[in-house]
């Protein structure tokens, strides 16, 4: 960078004010900043700035100084929530005391309230009974004779809050911790003690916005002599009245006493140098993580050693991950410097997985212990669980057998080899909370132990995992402490709550290589390139969430902060982002529909109406690359491995379905036929439709063997009737497995597939009755015929399995049982020309398929083939009939073969040409 940046000219600065007093005047230092992130930035800069060696002097954020003068420790949200409910369960009777998870629902709000109340040094007396005064006055029109218990429960809550607060307060007081805003009032309070006691020097840096506490404590030892303050403000914003970004200093400057009498430091004049802005609208999350990733390969490519000048800024913590994966292999060097909500860390969706299936598991039955499929794969196929637990033979042996669910005792059985994790994963959680907590705490450390610390991806998978086990670590103090919380389901429902206010932190090496990071992280850094994502409105600025039951009206006469203040900041962090960069990157999403819809933020509105002359400001908007044609069709060409495979198929023989299957779809019968590619196992929760025909075509088999080769009588098939329940029965079990068919559609499919056979037997039997002869040939036999045509390059088997064929009133007939709804128009043909290459005569093709090849069987007796329609039964047997004008044939003559087989050999023609590839048909 050209001109120095601000941690530059601090350090200089600093050097230059104790350079002549001596080395203990900078040991007697003390610089406080913004926040810790800062620090390795500036003692960096110090080294920069020195020659010889020195004593660094202290170095701490503003909280932790502000920590030092009250003497009290901080604690976190999750701990502040449980120290709260054992104070609220102290000063709340019994019979109106709230379990942990209605509680946590609105104690994270009033935490916050009182936090917001103690920072601004308020009256908490004041502010509380006020609430409770606006919500008397909502209700002033319910006479209090007439107020419900809902509506009395809701004033009474309204008039303990006082007793809240001050109950919380003295109990953390007495243990010597605190939350935010405790520990700066305790800081106030004990100001004079600390400042008679002190003997350092404080100097201030880099800050904008500051709470009551904060102005009270810098304003007092700014009076005293003992600290100086050095803002980081450019002189356009803050001479700018109407400009946010310097709405906090312009206030200071004119309000506080001390710059009667002294000089406001630092107003730089860095803004209106020369910039090149450059203003990226795309398409949704994706397309930014993508454009920032391709912006930084760019950069490496011109400037190869200068990428700890490049930082990219997350506006919205959700990109953080698409980020990482968007940067390019050449980014040799990483520092991520920013919270992540816990709620998006891959180990926090194991363990809320986990959670799903224990809870549900113990629902159902704490004895049999039984698991929903759905949950055991969503578990062994976790990114953190798979690659460790040595289950795919399990997760097979799942989608194989259709499992639907699965018994604790079955699952043990069914993984063969023993895993420690699988053990710890599947463990039953019929046990108190504190066992469960410590066997999560150990699947966590088993993830761990898998995980190395040279693999960049890993790194951050680490910071993923060990997020999860603190908050697991600090359930297991809280539980251990509260025994009475002792229940899976509250468990679950504090881990919700817990989680939702826990973040993961990204710690790395921050002097090399790229910087990514939050927009509060960026605060007193500069950089020479910027890449801002998510500049939008509602992510940049944040927009007017408010997270309080303190109204707006409310706090803008008491002084506290409302969105317009922290519009403010967001403003004043974004134009110290511009201030000092020359090259500044500002992405958005552009998308106005959809999920993930956006509005261009005000902010580069603001650049544009407000533009310097030295600001060069382009507009470049990316939209996916959306290819002129939707979809390639797949070309596979025929090579001679290709006819190789064809030669066998042709000679352990072509099924009439496989024929069917390449008119359809050429790159099917590829798929299948030639590669034999085949569909993965799944579980089949929900019977399918053709799960369902074999089911029927099997039951009919089983009842109709005994009756091979015999005439069948009514009372053979009056026989069957008693057996159709315990015969489908069997069949489900041998195709659908472990499948679940005693509730919900499957119950249903079942008491389908029962009826349609008994249908079945019914038309049988009535046909029967009404005087047909019926002799069983075969079931579901496989039969073979070879084509040998001078057209064909080598003899051709068709082979195939038939349903049903029977001698009925002296004549052959073969049938095709169909579940589907099939008509007679379905299985006539007005004309063989064509006939292959509709997909609408399948049937037809499939039909004849079967008469050609038990044309040799049939010892001259007439042929006629059809089908059975299930859909259909009342229109019983639907010969193939072939219908050129008003005369019908309907027997299987050699006219017929010969005309069916010269399209049956033009197909083949087809399949066998080398000219022509297998092409994919959309339908």
């Amino acid at each position: 960078m050209s001109k120095p940046t601000f941690l530059q000219k601090l350090a200089h600065e600093i050097l230059h004010n104790t350079e002549n007093v001596g080395a203990t005047t900078l040991l007697n230092t003390v610089v406080i900043l913004p926040n810790k992130r800062a620090k390795v930035f500036f003692l960096e800069e110090l080294k920069k700035a020195t020659t010889h060696n020195i004593f660094a002097p202290e170095i701490v954020s503003i909280e932790d100084f502000i920590q030092d003068i009250a003497g009290i420790r901080s604690i976190d949200n999750i701990e502040l929530l449980f120290e709260f409910y054992h104070v609220y369960l102290s000063v709340t009777e019994k019979d109106q005391q709230e379990s942990f998870e209605t509680f946590a629902n609105w104690a994270k709000t009033l935490l916050q309230d009182f936090n917001e109340i103690d920072r601004y040094l308020l009256e908490p007396d004041k502010v509380l009974k006020y609430l409770e005064n606006i919500k008397e006055i909502e209700h002033w029109a319910v006479s209090v004779e007439k107020r419900t218990e809902l509506i009395e429960n809701y004033l009474v809550f309204w008039k303990k809050l006082p007793e809240y607060y001050h109950a919380l307060y003295q109990y953390l007081l007495n243990k010597g911790i605190g939350y935010q805003g405790l520990i700066y009032r305790e800081a106030v309070e004990n100001l004079n003690h600390f400042s008679e006691n002190n003997t350092r020097q404080f100097i201030f840096a880099g800050f904008n916005a500051l709470n009551q506490a904060e102005e009270k404590i810098i304003q007092h030892l700014l009076a005293l002599g003992t600290a100086k303050i050095y803002w980081d403000i450019d002189e356009t914003l803050l001479n700018d009245t109407f400009h946010d970004a310097g709405l906090f200093q312009r206030k200071f400057k004119s309000e506080w006493i001390y710059y009667k009498t002294h000089p406001y430091e630092w107003i730089v004049n860095d803004f209106t140098e020369p910039k090149n802005i450059h203003i990226i609208a795309t398409s949704k999350a994706i397309g930014q993580a993508k454009i920032a990733g391709s912006l930084i390969e760019k950069h490496i490519t011109e400037h190869p050693a200068d990428l700890q000048n490049v930082a990219v800024i997350l506006g919205e913590e959700n990109l953080l991950l698409p980020v990482l994966h968007a940067l390019p292999e050449s980014v040799d060097a990483l520092n991520v410097t920013m919270g992540f909500s816990s709620k998006n860390n891959p180990a926090q969706l194991l363990l809320a997985k986990l959670f799903k299936l224990h809870t549900n598991a113990l629902s159902r039955n704490p004895n049999s212990y039984v698991l929903y499929y759905k949950d055991v794969l969503d578990i062994l196929t976790h990114p953190l669980i798979e690659p460790y637990v040595n289950a795919r033979e399990l997760v097979n042996k799942i989608n194989k057998n259709n499992y639907t669910f699965i018994t604790h005792k079955k699952l043990t059985e069914l993984q063969s080899e023993s895993h420690p994790l699988f053990e710890m994963l599947f463990r039953k959680w019929d046990i108190n909370s504190v066992a469960v907590l410590e066997n999560l705490s150990q699947i966590l450390l088993q993830i761990k132990n898998h995980l190395s610390y040279e693999i960049e991806d890993e790194k951050i998978t680490n910071a993923f995992v060990y997020s999860v086990y603190k908050v697991i670590n600090k359930m297991l103090t809280y539980f251990g402490n509260y025994p009475n919380i002792d229940d899976i389901k509250t468990l679950q429902a504090i881990y919700k709550q817990i989680i939702d206010v826990a973040e993961v932190s990204f710690e790395g090496e921050p002097l090399e290589g790229l910087q990514i990071m939050g927009v509060l992280e960026s605060r007193v850094l500069d950089f020479e390139t910027v890449i801002i994502t998510s500049v939008n409105e509602g992510k940049f600025p944040a927009g007017k969430s408010t997270n309080s039951f303190i109204p707006y009206d409310v706090k803008r006469e008491l002084g506290l902060p409302t969105f317009k203040e922290k519009d403010a900041i967001y403003t004043y962090h974004f134009y110290h982002l511009l201030q000092r960069a020359k090259n500044i990157y500002l992405i958005y999403n552009a998308d106005s529909e959809g999920f993930d819809a956006g509005e261009k933020s005000r902010f580069i509105t603001q650049l544009e109406v407000e533009k310097q002359p030295n600001h060069k400001i382009t507009f470049h908007y990316f939209n996916p690359d959306v290819p002129n044609i939707a979809y390639q069709p797949m070309i596979v060409p025929k090579t001679a491995r290709v006819l190789t495979r064809l030669s066998e198929i042709a000679a352990t023989g072509f099924s009439p379905s496989s024929l069917t299957t390449y008119i359809r779809n050429p790159i099917q019968f590829y798929f299948e036929r030639v590669l034999r590619i085949k569909e993965t196992d799944e579980v089949e929760e929900n019977i399918a439709v053709n799960t369902l025909g074999t089911i029927i075509h099997g039951a009919l088999e089983e009842l109709y063997k005994p009756f091979i080769g015999s005439l069948l009588t009514s009372s053979d098939i009056k026989s069957c009737f008693p057996k159709i329940d315990d015969e489908v029965l069997r069949q489900f079990k041998e195709v659908y497995k472990e499948g679940e068919i005693k509730k919900g559609r499957n119950l249903l499919a079942f008491e389908v597939a029962k009826r349609n056979v008994s249908n079945f037997l019914k038309l049988e039997l009535d046909l029967l009755e009404s005087g047909d002869e019926v002799q069983i040939v075969a079931l579901e036999q496989t039969f073979e015929r070879t084509i040998t045509d001078s057209r064909l390059p080598i003899p051709v088997l068709i082979k195939g399995n038939v349903d049903r064929i029977e001698l009925r009133n002296g004549k052959i007939r073969i049938i095709d049982y169909k579940t589907g709804k099939v008509d007679q128009k379905n299985v006539t043909l007005k004309e063989w020309n064509g006939l292959t290459e509709d997909i609408k005569n399948d049937k037809i093709i499939q039909i004849l398929a079967y008469a050609f090849m038990f044309e040799e069987n049939a010892q001259g007796r007439e042929i006629e083939v059809g089908i059975i329609s299930f859909k259909n039964l009342k229109s019983g047997f639907l010969p193939f009939q072939f219908k050129p004008d008003k005369t019908i044939i309907d027997i299987f003559s050699p006219e017929i073969r010969e005309n069916y087989l010269d399209e049956i050999v033009i197909l083949l023609q087809e399949i066998f040409d080398t000219e022509i590839p297998f092409e994919e048909k959309n339908h």
